[in-house]
């Protein structure tokens, strides 16, 4: 079977298949298509390698009536044909298993139907058509965010509801997007010192560990200066090589990771500290601050000295209240457990916690 992009693929799968079956079904029904809920596909960065898992003819349905879902399952399990250019439409997998694995004996197809505002809470933990506090928004992982922009819309016959939750969801408000871009510099200015510090002392090891920290750090600031919602860490290199300019920081960042010494390390780090701090003065959402590194105080380490920009960019908050929380960002910047970033619900716990309204 010849390999097809995955949304290419499914934007196909809806418009030749599910589509004709529907108007032939159920002419009456108003529904909306697309792709927001998956892998690689999503961000047009699969291969045939993604096809060994959750990867196939799928299409999502929404509708507007909780009602509606059981009666249009019945419809598209009677009505789906076996395959879909030469790939199976059916998956088989354990229980626990999403999709599964292309199979012509499977059990389940790559259908799913959903009432939207369940589907919607149920991945991120509220409906974002209502109100959004500040809060809200430093609850939703940016991965997830990712998803539902990266993704595609086949059919919108739901009065244009899914593309504008997708419009809704595009980017942050301003202030929370200060709020973020503070926190993340505030990560930086934490660790940018210890590199030096770490080799001083001839642990050479925890030198690399804390650069890989700054590297990653440093790449999601680069994405959320430039309007991008930062994935997870398997494709966090790729997206963020598609950044425009992103030449000379990808070649800073290969240095400050290489097998040089620690001063090479610096060297690379400096750089792309330098160019991730121009970024971030060309948002404009703060007074810029000179993205020029400088001695850590009395010792022989190179830095941004980041709380400048930390300082810069929480002074331009307009909402007293979020100007003055704890600068500990959104919830994919204090955590990295997938097991905890899945959750939408035990998300919404522990965010409402560190950042009670």
């Amino acid at each position: 079977m010849a390999f097809v992009p995955g949304l290419t693929l499914a934007r196909r799968f809806h418009d030749e298949v599910v589509a004709p079956l529907l108007a032939q079904r159920r002419p009456d029904l108003r529904y909306a298509a697309g792709l927001l809920d998956g892998g690689s596909e999503l961000f047009g960065l699969d291969t045939p390698r993604s096809t060994d898992h959750d990867w196939g003819p799928r299409t999502q349905l929404f509708v507007a009536d909780p009602d509606e879902v059981a009666p249009l399952r019945a419809v598209l399990d009677d009505g789906l044909p076996a395959e879909f250019l030469g790939w199976p439409t059916r998956f088989s997998g354990g229980p626990t298993t999403r999709l599964g694995t292309v199979d012509a004996d499977g059990d389940r197809h790559g259908v799913s139907v959903d009432e939207l505002g369940g589907w919607l809470r149920d991945k991120l933990g509220l409906d974002p058509r209502a109100e959004l506090t500040a809060a809200d928004w430093l609850g939703l992982p940016t991965q997830r965010l990712a998803e539902l922009g990266g993704g595609a819309v086949f059919h919108d016959g739901l009065g244009g509801a899914l593309a504008a939750v997708r419009d809704r969801l595009a980017w942050y408000p301003d202030d929370v997007w200060r709020y973020v871009l503070a926190a993340g510099w505030g990560r930086v200015g934490q660790a940018e010192h210890l590199v030096g510090r770490c080799a001083e002392v001839g642990d050479e090891l925890g030198s690399r560990v804390v650069a890989a920290g700054l590297a990653r750090d440093l790449m999601r600031l680069g994405l959320l200066a430039h309007r991008r919602w930062p994935p997870y860490d398997k494709w966090l290199g790729s997206v963020f090589r598609r950044l425009p300019a992103a030449d000379p920081a990808v070649d800073a960042l290969a240095r400050a990771l290489g097998p040089g010494d620690w001063t090479d390390r610096q060297d690379g780090l400096v750089r792309a500290l330098e160019i991730v701090a121009g970024w971030t003065n060309d948002t404009g959402l703060a007074p810029p601050v000179a993205p020029t590194a400088r001695p850590f105080h009395g010792r022989p380490f190179l830095v941004l000295h980041a709380g400048r920009f930390v300082t810069a960019l929480r002074s331009a908050i307009t909402d007293p209240v979020l100007r003055d929380r704890p600068c500990v960002g959104a919830v994919d910047q204090y955590l990295h457990s997938v097991d905890v970033l899945a959750d939408p619900q035990r998300l919404r716990r522990i965010v409402a916690a560190v950042h009670p309204d």
